[in-house]
């Protein structure tokens, strides 16, 4: 008999509200069966809905966009050094060697810099 998880429990699982778990069913993102007038998932279909939601593209509320070419890659063992030409502006951004290989980021490959931020202080 197949294992079955509740909504909140799926929903935990993603980091997303369950209110949103009901959009994506509404949307047809997702399937829930009912059990006693509650939404559960398979258990083992959660993998593959991890897997289509983290391919997924997503939205961001960020509005500094600027699109351009990665230039250099440093990675180490748990990091990565990624550098961008984005018209007039070089941006440096420091992430996980794991994203930058998911994203297929070397040099020469286009990419979008998205800069969000609250504060942003340089002194010299």
């Amino acid at each position: 008999m197949p294992e079955y998880l509740r909504i909140g429990e799926v929903a935990t699982a993603l980091g997303v509200s369950v209110d949103t778990l009901r959009r994506w069913e509404a949307d047809g993102r997702v399937e829930f069966e009912r059990q006693r007038n509650q939404r559960v998932l398979r258990a083992d279909k959660l993998a593959d809905l991890v897997r289509l939601e983290a391919s997924a593209p997503r939205g961001s509320s960020a509005r500094n966009r600027m699109a351009g070419v990665v230039v250099s890659v440093k990675k180490d063992g748990v990091m990565a050094q990624v550098e961008l030409a984005c018209g007039d502006f070089r941006i440096v951004s420091l992430m996980s060697r794991e994203a930058a290989e998911d994203l297929g980021l070397e040099p020469g490959s286009p990419a979008t810099a998205v800069v969000k931020a609250t504060t942003v202080i340089v002194e010299a």
